[in-house]
C-alpha cells in the first residue's frame, strides 16, 4: 500500500467517523421586524370605523372594527378605546352634500357600495383634518385607525393545474400535473387601513391589502367565515404597522 493511498483511506475513515458522531439539532429562533409607523407618542388607539361595501352578507364596517380592536387589546401596548362605531358614511355624505365643489354621481344610489369606484364619493372624509381633529379631542388625542373595506363575492373559470396520483402496472406511484377546466367562486377582501394623528387630524400612514379565496363551484362557504379566514391572513401585516413583530423559524446546528 502506497503512502498516498494510506492517507486517502485514513481521511475517508475520519470523515465517516465524524458523520456518524454528528448530531443535528433544530433550535427555534425569532427574528424581530421593526414597525412601519412610530406610535410611541400615543397611549390610546381608536379604531373609529370604516367605509365598507361589496356585499350585504357581511357588515365590513362593524366586523372589521370589532376584529381590529380585539387584536390590538392583546397585541398592542396602547389602550384600546371602546366606543360606538362612527357612522362614517353618513358623515361623508353630509359633508359632501354641503360642499359646493362636490361632484354629482347619479349612477350610484346613496349608501350603496358595490364596486371600488363607489368608494370615491367618500374618500374626501379621510382628508378632513378638522373632523378628525375634533374626534381626537373628544377621545384624548389617540391614534385613529379608519379606512375602507371591500368584501365582495367573485367567480372565476379557466384552466387549473393540480397534482394527481397515478399508478403504473407494477403498482408504483407517481404524481403528475393535470390541467383541467374549473369553475370556481369565492370572495375577495380589499381593505385600506388609514392611520390618523388624533392631535392634528392629519394622515400618518395608509396601506392597501388584497386577499382572495376561491372554492369549487359546488362547494358552499358562508360569507362570514370566508371573511374571517381572509382577515386572518392580513392581521399580521396590520399589526406590524404599529408594533414590532417576530417571525418564528428554526435553525439547524451540528454537534
Amino acid at each position: 500500500m502506497t503512502a498516498a493511498l494510506a492517507r486517502t483511506l485514513s481521511s475517508v475513515a475520519a470523515v465517516a467517523m465524524t458523520v456518524a458522531c454528528t448530531s443535528y439539532y433544530e433550535i427555534p429562533i425569532e427574528t424581530p421586524i421593526r414597525p412601519k409607523l412610530d406610535v410611541s407618542a400615543f397611549q390610546r388607539v381608536l379604531v373609529a370605523g370604516f367605509i365598507s361595501g361589496g356585499t350585504d352578507d357581511v357588515d365590513g364596517n362593524l366586523e372589521t372594527t370589532r376584529l381590529l380592536r380585539s387584536q390590538l387589546r392583546t397585541k398592542s401596548e396602547m389602550r384600546v378605546i371602546d366606543t360606538d362605531v362612527l357612522p362614517l358614511m353618513d358623515v361623508a355624505s353630509e359633508s359632501r352634500a354641503t360642499s359646493d365643489t362636490a361632484p354629482e354621481d347619479e349612477n350610484t344610489p346613496p349608501g350603496v357600495i358595490r364596486e371600488d369606484s363607489d368608494l370615491e364619493p367618500y374618500e374626501h372624509l379621510f382628508a378632513d383634518v378638522e373632523y378628525w381633529k375634533r374626534i381626537g379631542e373628544e377621545y384624548q388625542q389617540p391614534l385613529i385607525v379608519t379606512g375602507t373595506v371591500m368584501f365582495a363575492p367573485q367567480a372565476r373559470s379557466g384552466i387549473v393545474q393540480r397534482d394527481q396520483e397515478v399508478y403504473d402496472s407494477f403498482g408504483r406511484r407517481r404524481v403528475v400535473p393535470v390541467r383541467t377546466y374549473m369553475e370556481r367562486k369565492g370572495f375577495v377582501l380589499k381593505p385600506r387601513f388609514i392611520f390618523i394623528d388624533g392631535r392634528t387630524g392629519t394622515v400618518l400612514h395608509s396601506e392597501n391589502f388584497r386577499e382572495e379565496i376561491l372554492y369549487n363551484a359546488n362547494q358552499t362557504s358562508p360569507a362570514l367565515s370566508s371573511y374571517f379566514e381572509l382577515m386572518d391572513r392580513l392581521i399580521p401585516s396590520f399589526l406590524s404597522t404599529l408594533s414590532s413583530q417576530k417571525i418564528k423559524g428554526t435553525r439547524v446546528l451540528l454537534q
